[in-house]
């Protein structure tokens, strides 16, 4: 059985690299502003090229981002490039609350990173200090054998 401690090495790393690395594709995004009207969304994307305004509705949340980026891109074209929209409510209030969320789960990504990389360090140091997988595994909340795939021991 698994550990709750154990279920974080199920993600995947974010890779060292990953700030240095250059996206392989360049996408331009466009903003979207919402405001629930009736029973219906409806959304404005802004920036687009050559001043075009672009209203888009739809009955939920889900369906009014689909319809922003589909109609988005009808109106630029096959010659766009990639597409991406970012669709936020236009009260203030409204976008802080979604954007406090976005910004806590980067946060949890970037924290749950620190813990794996802090769990390996700490079970390749018990183990280089000669403890056991079993007792460094039970040290960190682990078992022995997910000690074993993170700091496995090398025979010299």
């Amino acid at each position: 059985m698994t550990s709750r401690h154990e279920l974080i090495f199920d993600q995947p790393d974010i890779p060292q690299d990953f700030d240095d690395t250059e996206p392989e594709i360049v996408a331009t995004t466009y903003l979207a502003t919402a405001t629930r009207t009736g029973k219906y969304w409806t959304a404005t994307v802004h920036g687009l090229p050559d001043r075009h305004n672009l209203q888009v509705q739809g009955a939920t949340w889900k369906e009014t981002k689909s319809n922003v980026l589909d109609r988005t891109v009808d109106l630029l074209g096959s010659d766009a490039g990639v597409v991406g929209v970012l669709l936020v409510p236009a009260d203030t209030e409204e976008a802080s609350a979604l954007e406090a969320v976005r910004d806590a789960r980067a946060a949890r990504l970037l924290a749950e990173q620190a813990e794996r990389d802090a769990v390996r360090a700490a079970a390749q140091t018990l183990l280089d200090r000669g403890w056991s997988t079993r007792d460094a595994g039970s040290a960190l909340g682990l078992s022995h054998q997910r000690i074993s795939q993170l700091a496995p021991r090398v025979n010299a």
